[in-house]
């Protein structure tokens, strides 16, 4: 992974099948591909696959799913890092999401739902 990057790209229809196969492997609870995303790969094979939804004023994390055998590597801080600089685009204020130790450790708080700033 050292020297690796990671490519994060928005998901399109002709990653459905690759994307479910990838969640029935390292997530076996998500059941349907998401419509709008966020897909991470490394050497051309995905190992991240981001789910939100657009709002007004934020942007919502619905699922952050990273490969198993690549967790605390760093990727999911790339993923949302992306994330960040997208919402800042499309000028969202926060990023939301419902509760989870992972995103409070990387600076979501909140009672509940969970919030960050945007950095600008």
């Amino acid at each position: 992974m050292r020297g690796q990057k990671l490519f994060v790209r928005p998901i399109d229809a002709a990653d459905y099948d690759a994307i479910r196969a990838f969640l029935a492997l390292h997530a076996p609870s998500h059941e349907r591909v998401p419509s709008c995303g966020l897909l991470g790969k490394l050497l051309g094979d995905i190992v991240a696959v981001l789910s939100m939804e657009i709002t007004p004023d934020a942007v919502r994390v619905d699922a952050l799913v990273v490969a198993k055998e690549l967790r605390r590597k760093r990727i999911g801080r790339g993923m949302l890092a992306e994330l960040d600089a997208l919402a800042a685009k499309m000028e969202r204020q926060w990023l939301v999401a419902d509760d989870s130790a992972f995103l409070r450790h990387v600076g979501f708080s909140g009672d509940g739902v969970l919030r960050r700033r945007v950095a600008r």
